[in-house]
């Protein structure tokens, strides 16, 4: 007993040793509502609370390298408080200026590294870095998101986990509404998601900043009420399939990097309302600046696009298809309705070798033909071709007169797709290229750091029609709020075959989309994408040439946006201004509903708004709208009705 006693005292002194051992932070938000905590003990660890209620509960996070774990049992050996606050002049963004203000803690540990945590109005970030000599490798990162609650969750989930197949993705998912503990254990998510703790508030993950390492997924933690990370492994070997680079083998490790360098962010964005996240900027500001000194040759504009379509025109003397005369026939098209760009798609070259260009196709000719126009060519390419051919073929094609390139299939974010995004990008800046990239992972902010990238895919987009019968309706009243805070997202709106739940059946050649005619048009004001697609094809739109010279006139960026109403999963309403003119644009999920839009953000004065709304027999033939102008003050207060599927639009402009 007296043994026992001694070893019980022992046990008990090393337990209170630890604890005193233990140290923690708090950091508060400017504003006072978000209070983020850090106890650094046998684990570094983070919780956040938002005005009392607890959003983030206790969650271990660690960096594993090779031979030590950085963050546990961290010895810190110095800490620095401030105070920030910037403006950060955006480029091509939804505003022109952001205000970037918040507090931050750096936590210098024994160990050559460190921990960096910023706590925004809205938002908590912490990122790790390191100051080791030597190159290092990654072998996992502990990340963890643990909640107080078994929480409803919008979760974009990609199956297939147990044998590997998930790290192979298009990134393009609707979301399953469960609860955390729903969340099936042979998947995993993609960011961002979106978690409801109740209250009226929503959590969205999401990631910053990443740059030469591999993206987060999101998995079950099934000690916890939360979700862990997940990365995937460096891939050793590859293979083609079909038009894919496939990992045939992976290491041991997720990353092998610099030994002198910052993380990428991991975010927690609340909002109290769910049109907050209409206006939330927290990866613009995480991202890194701008490393191009002259970017005033990057443009943004709408595209006059063929792939959707199936280069479907009619009423024409030659054979559509992929040559001269067809894409001459968009040229028209896209010069009659001052467009800026058309996109060649695939089919023009070889898929996997992009000096290979088809016989007969005179690229040359189409190029000049819209130089006549002043109309842009921008060109389509497989990941795995520009990847191998980047320097040679950027060469080649601007020289020859092309505006920029849409890259298709990473279809992965293991760290050497992630690598090779930015060394695109900065390859294609030297050659004055911009670009759109697709089957791709969500944006983290490149976009600012090389602002010729100017498309981002990311997203279960308007192409799915073509083969599928999904209800895109719920889901492009969800996006707006979760995919989009991670930055643009081209999803490719302009259908002009709308159909209703009844009526609508996948058509691969000529394709419907679910939803109103006016649906379609608030897209272009509610999505955000610098390379905006006109998607349906031309014969179609100049047969709507009402419709047609409504979208033609809406910008593809912006100087001003003020979030009006929305629920995620059943409408949004958003107001977006650029010079002197507004556009406002409302949508709805299948749900007919009525809307009070409040348009006081409106300087005083008196205004005209050319709108376009649901016919009342919209939910028979979702083609039928109706057309009118209004007059508008600040003070107003107007009542609009959202058919099933509907939209609204309106442009406003001061009379004058």
């Amino acid at each position: 007993m007296k043994y026992l006693l001694l070893f019980s005292f022992s046990f008990l002194s090393v337990a209170i040793l630890s604890a005193q051992k233990a140290k923690t932070f708090d950091i508060t938000s400017l504003n006072g509502n978000i209070i983020l905590h850090v106890e650094a003990g046998n684990k570094i660890q983070w919780s956040v609370q938002q005005k009392g209620q607890q959003i983030i509960t206790p969650s271990a996070f660690s960096l594993q390298l090779q031979n030590e774990a950085l963050g546990d049992n961290a010895i810190i050996t110095s800490s620095k408080t401030e105070k920030i606050s910037n403006v950060i002049h955006a480029i091509n963004y939804i505003k022109d200026t952001i205000a970037d203000e918040y507090n931050q803690i750096t936590l210098n540990c024994k160990g050559d590294y460190g921990i960096i945590f910023r706590v925004y109005n809205d938002a908590v970030a912490y990122r790790f870095f390191t100051k080791k000599k030597d190159s290092i490798i990654i072998k996992n990162e502990e990340a963890n998101f643990n909640f107080a609650d078994d929480d409803k969750a919008f979760i974009p989930i990609q199956w297939d986990y147990r044998d590997g197949k998930i790290f192979n993705s298009s990134f393009e998912a609707l979301y399953h509404e469960i609860h955390l503990s729903e969340f099936p254990k042979d998947s995993l998510a993609f960011l961002p998601l979106l978690v409801d703790v109740g209250q009226g508030k929503k959590v969205a993950i999401l990631e910053a900043d990443l740059e030469d390492y591999p993206g987060m997924y999101l998995n079950l933690n099934e000690t916890q009420k939360g979700l862990k990370a997940v990365y995937a492994p460096y891939p050793t070997a590859a293979h083609i399939v079909h038009i894919n680079y496939v990992p045939t083998e992976r290491a041991d490790y997720i990353a092998k990097t610099n030994g002198t360098r910052s993380f990428p962010w991991r975010v927690v964005v609340i909002s109290e309302q769910d049109k907050d996240l209409l206006n939330c900027d927290i990866v613009q500001k995480l991202a890194s600046p701008p490393r191009l000194t002259d970017y005033s040759w990057v443009k943004p504009g709408q595209v006059a696009w063929d792939w959707w379509n199936n280069w479907n025109i009619t009423g024409v003397d030659f054979k559509a298809g992929i040559n001269a005369d067809t894409y001459k026939y968009y040229i028209d098209f896209a010069a009659a309705n001052k467009l800026s760009y058309i996109i060649i798609d695939e089919g023009w070259s070889d898929d996997l070798d992009l000096l290979k260009i088809k016989p007969g196709f005179d690229l040359q000719a189409i190029i000049d033909y819209g130089k006549q126009k002043n109309i842009g060519v921008i060109i389509w390419a497989t990941w795995y071709a520009v990847s191998h051919q980047m320097d040679s073929a950027f060469a080649v094609y601007s020289k020859m007169g092309v505006k920029g390139f849409k890259i298709d299939f990473f279809d992965r974010d293991d760290q050497l797709v992630v690598a090779s995004t930015y060394a695109i990008a900065k390859e294609a800046a030297a050659y004055k290229l911009m670009v759109d990239f697709h089957g791709i992972f969500k944006p983290t902010g490149l976009p600012r750091t090389y602002p010729n990238v100017i498309g981002y895919e990311g997203v279960k987009g308007l192409e799915n029609f073509k083969w599928a019968d999904e209800d895109q309706p719920r889901y492009t009243t969800s996006i707006p709020f979760i995919r989009m805070l991670a930055g643009a997202m081209d999803y490719t709106p302009g259908a002009m075959r709308n159909a209703t739940q009844a009526t609508f059946r996948p058509i691969n050649d000529n394709p419907m989309a679910k939803g109103t005619r006016c649906n379609q048009l608030a897209e272009y004001i509610v999505f955000y994408a610098p390379l905006q697609m006109l998607s349906d094809n031309p014969t179609t739109y100049m047969k709507e040439q009402e419709c047609t010279d409504f979208i033609k006139n809406v910008p593809t960026t912006w100087d001003e946006t003020v979030p009006l109403d929305g629920k995620v999963g059943e409408y949004v309403a958003v107001a977006r201004k650029k010079n002197n003119t507004w556009f406002v644009g409302a949508m709805s999920n299948w749900n007919a509903r009525e809307l009070t839009l409040d348009f006081s953000f409106l300087p005083a004065g008196n205004y005209t708004a050319e709108v376009f709304k649901d016919g009342v027999n919209a939910d028979r033939n979702a083609t039928d709208y109706k057309k009118e102008t209004i007059n508008i003050t600040s003070g107003d207060k107007i009542k609009i009705q959202l058919s099933n599927g509907g939209g609204w639009v309106a442009r406003i402009d001061a009379v004058k």
